[in-house]
């Protein structure tokens, strides 16, 4: 394990539009010792040879192609196995970050001795231009408090694999997989900290799951219910929670 290396886990699915910008954020870094990991799942449109041309150009660019169409989970757990970092962190094919993401949030991870990081984030239109609404994060995160408030979004999170087995990490092979693998590491004890500044647009398409409402309540109602086991009086409670400030996100 590269102490100093962070590994950046993208999984691809049908990008062809957005994925060179994502990897072009990743390339203006100001923090340079980085390997960026892209997970290639089974795309039907032209981002297989993109891929390949972004890998051939940049020696830190490694290109994993899986075998059938399987999904984001599989994809990043496919990426996390092969990382080779000390620091892992999930970049999404249709997000941007800003320039000093890695900097600033590794230098934070070691003054908190933080094994889980998360940002704040911004919404971003189809062009990934800004829109104004931020979200914005708590200090810290525990298990209990992460149940009624899904802030921590994918694209903006870094581990410290010193301090948080890749075994922890893996994703569960359910909907809303990222939600439910934050919860199972706040749940081992971690604590997550939180950067209040954005480091990251999160593209709004007409192909991003979290745009079906409906499909976002079902979800975390799911997870509440199937993945966490928990009584129905206390999903209601988290669930009215979650809700409401799943609105206000977006006001």
């Amino acid at each position: 394990m590269d102490d100093s290396l962070i590994s950046i886990v993208m999984p691809v699915h049908n990008a062809e539009k957005y994925v060179r910008q994502s990897v072009a954020s990743v390339k203006r870094q100001s923090y340079q010792n980085w390997e960026l990991i892209l997970v290639e799942d089974a795309s039907t449109d032209r981002t297989p040879e993109i891929l390949e041309r972004l890998a051939g150009r940049d020696s830190r660019i490694r290109l994993i192609k899986n075998e059938g169409d399987h999904g984001a989970s599989y994809a990043r757990n496919a990426g996390i196995a092969a990382a080779r970092g000390r620091y892992l962190a999930y970049l999404d094919a249709d997000d941007i970050w800003s320039r000093h993401k890695l900097e600033e949030q590794l230098a934070f991870m070691k003054e908190k001795k933080a094994a889980f990081s998360f940002t704040a984030y911004e919404f971003g239109d189809a062009d990934a231009k800004g829109t104004g609404k931020v979200v914005r994060v708590p200090e810290k995160l525990d298990y209990k408090r992460a149940l009624s408030r899904t802030v921590i979004f994918t694209s903006t999170v870094m581990f410290d694999l010193a301090h948080v087995g890749k075994e922890l990490i893996y994703m569960p092979h359910i909907k809303s997989e990222d939600t439910a693998s934050w919860w199972k590491v706040l749940k081992s004890g971690v604590t997550a900290y939180g950067i209040n500044k954005v480091y990251v647009v999160y593209r709004i398409t007409g192909s991003s799951l979290s745009s079906d409402k409906i499909e976002a309540l079902r979800r975390i109602w799911n997870l509440y219910r199937k993945s966490e086991h928990l009584s129905l009086a206390y999903s209601c409670v988290l669930f009215t929670g979650w809700a409401f400030r799943a609105v206000v996100r977006r006001l």
